[in-house]
């Protein structure tokens, strides 16, 4: 076990060299200076290149990328060209929604996703699963932004009862904290929810045609304990899996989330720094989700050691 750990953290070197690389590729190429958006209309020629000069921006872009790496290599992710704080600091500043918006999304997700896939492969074939899967591909057609909308209409703005926009933090109680994120947390697991829904439906069905699934109800068995116990336990490393790699799909929705409903986590955070061209800070926050993606995706291959005994590393 500690030489598997290491080996894969390890491994997450050059993934987040390779990630640093090609972020810092293409925000080279897109088009935009930010010297110019930090002069304003006001500046001349002379003011962007003075501007350029101090932050570093009239060199090659080989010497760019060492010195940002040398910095990094520090514990320095930088500091933001217009808000003029350093990178770190404003990513701990937004990561606390961000994070209560993920948790609340993923609980939802597996709290909907998992029982609605077991009753599916169940009854498969019947109305149930018929409805499930039409559930999952429209879940997958419409767009969050869509999603967003539509229930902002329905519960904000028709029914009263949730509120638009807005978060507020858990110190000022569990009910309004958790309120705030109800209809975004809905919206961000729209897609999770299908995708989970039909991956928990497809391996539970095929576990339910195994030897020992006939074995156990040939026992008498309740049908509800051979699904919990035999048929989701035995499904279980597919459905852990897909959770893993759903955490990109969640880290991609927040960003629209977040901007729907005007949360000011991660997700507003990269948009604005998008729009400005703020170099250090998309840099910054891309790093950190792909630190945040390899270790989830840790913690789901170490789940494999509960979920089936078997496995060893």
């Amino acid at each position: 076990m500690p030489a598997f750990l290491l080996r894969r953290l390890l491994a997450t070197i050059p993934v987040l060299i390779v990630v640093a690389l090609i972020v810092f590729t293409m925000l080279q190429l897109s088009p935009g200076d930010p010297a110019a958006a930090i002069v304003g209309d006001s500046g001349n020629s002379e003011d962007i290149a003075r501007v350029r000069a101090q932050l570093g921006l009239d060199q090659p872009w080989p010497v760019q990328f060492a010195n940002w790496s040398g910095r990094l290599l520090q514990g320095d992710l930088g500091t933001s060209l217009f808000i003029k704080k350093s990178v770190a600091e404003l990513i701990s500043q937004r990561v606390g929604p961000t994070l209560s918006l993920a948790a609340v999304t993923l609980t939802l997700t597996l709290l909907v996703a998992i029982p609605l896939g077991v009753l599916a492969a169940w009854r498969h074939g019947g109305w149930l699963d018929r409805a499930l899967m039409s559930m999952s591909a429209l879940g997958f057609s419409v767009p969050a932004f869509v999603v967003a909308y539509l229930l902002i209409w329905l519960f904000a703005l028709h029914l009263k009862w949730l509120p638009v926009q807005g978060y507020v933090e858990m110190s000022k109680g569990l009910w309004p904290w958790l309120r705030n994120l109800i209809l975004p947390a809905f919206t961000l697991s729209t897609v999770y929810i299908a995708l989970i829904a039909r991956v928990t439906r497809a391996s539970v069905a095929e576990a339910l045609t195994e030897d020992y699934i006939r074995t156990a109800r040939s026992k008498g068995i309740s049908e509800a304990r051979v699904l919990a116990r035999h048929a989701l336990r035995n499904a279980a490393i597919p459905i852990a899996t897909v959770v893993g790699i759903g955490v990109a799909l969640l880290i991609s929705g927040v960003v629209v989330t977040e901007t729907v409903f005007a949360i000011p986590g991660l997700g507003q955070l990269t948009v604005d720094a998008v729009l400005s061209r703020d170099f250090p800070v998309i840099q910054g926050i891309t790093l950190f989700f792909s630190v945040i993606y390899v270790m989830v995706n840790l913690l789901v291959d170490l789940s494999y050691l509960a979920l089936d005994p078997r496995i060893r590393y």
